[in-house]
């Protein structure tokens, strides 16, 4: 319990010494919302600075950030400024679409990864072990934006997936079968795009530890017993391979969160790419800053997550904590 206690303070010391670090490079940054607005003659410098105080744009750095760490406490995470409203309405429906991206894609990594990398390490000479190596490597060199273009182009031409957006214009006169369905179809694409993109990484992984696995002593001496393949396989060798990869379970998440939000704006999945772009290109911060911390807070809990179940797998790691 110790254990789990100071990995969620440091989670949490982590997102406040991010919030504050962001707040600061945003506050900094030349320009702001109210930028655009003297370009404009038919908008006062009266009405300008009117529209600052209440935004409290005018005060000091250090004031304006404890307003919003205070905002975001509550729970409405400040005002956006282009749509004069609370950043949290705007953010929960597109932070939903993403997490449902996030969390797929993960899981059809993870469950592509595993088999391929535990077969491949069985694989360690002849062609097979070429075939794998020659298409992992072409698909490690394939950039995530290329990938989803190709994926759009395929799905215009054939017409088997839709493209573009997270349910059809008549969703809401579907049935919940058809519900399910139409999301899956139009969730199919980028969740695809997302586990190739991540699959290479994780397959290498997870054939590096099942060969380091294979050869350790244990595993050696289990095979002179004449304990059949598989079952050393997947009995003995597999969960002994487990602690790196459960470590790599926290950085998966947060680097398919991170490249979601490109692949987002590319597929037009409603989550918060394009919300977190519009933002920088309006430079309304709320939002912005929104989403870092948001992103951040994802980052962090994922690792959290990986530390407790390795802490639940390894006993190293409790007697030593």
């Amino acid at each position: 319990m110790n254990y789990a206690a100071r990995r969620a303070l440091q989670a949490v010391l982590l997102v406040v010494a991010v919030s504050a670090i962001s707040f600061a490079l945003a506050s900094l940054a030349p320009g702001d919302y109210f930028s655009e607005m003297r370009l404009d003659p038919r908008v006062s410098a009266e009405t300008i600075a009117a529209l600052r105080a209440e935004a409290g744009a005018d005060r000091l750095l250090p004031v304006r950030y404890v307003r919003w760490a205070a905002s975001f406490a509550r729970g409405d995470f400040g005002v956006s400024l282009a749509y004069r409203a609370p950043v949290a309405p705007l953010l929960w429906p597109r932070m939903r679409a993403t997490l449902l991206l996030t969390v797929v894609a993960t899981a059809l990594a993870w469950l592509l990864a595993i088999p391929l990398g535990v077969w491949s390490a069985t694989q360690r000479s002849g062609w097979r072990n070429g075939l794998w190596n020659a298409a992992f490597s072409i698909l490690l060199s394939v950039p995530e934006l290329l990938l989803a273009i190709l994926f759009l182009a395929f799905a215009a031409r054939s017409g088997l997936l839709p493209a573009g957006g997270m349910t059809s214009p008549e969703f809401a006169g579907m049935g919940a079968g058809a519900k399910l369905g139409d999301i899956v179809s139009r969730l199919a694409l980028p969740a695809a795009v997302l586990a190739l993109g991540m699959l290479p990484v994780l397959a290498r992984h997870v054939r590096a530890a099942m060969i380091e696995a294979m050869d350790a002593p244990f595993a050696l001496a289990a095979r002179a017993q004449g304990i059949p393949s598989r079952r050393l396989l997947f009995h003995h060798v597999l969960p002994a391979a487990l602690n790196p990869l459960i470590s790599l379970f926290g950085f998966s998440l947060g680097t398919l969160l991170s490249a979601s939000l490109l692949i987002e704006v590319v597929m037009g999945w409603p989550g918060l790419g394009p919300f977190f772009l519009n933002a920088i290109m309006a430079r309304d911060f709320p939002v912005v800053l929104a989403v870092i911390v948001f992103s951040t807070a994802l980052l962090a809990a994922g690792n959290m997550a990986a530390d407790l179940l390795l802490y639940r797998a390894d006993p190293r790691i409790r007697f030593k904590t």
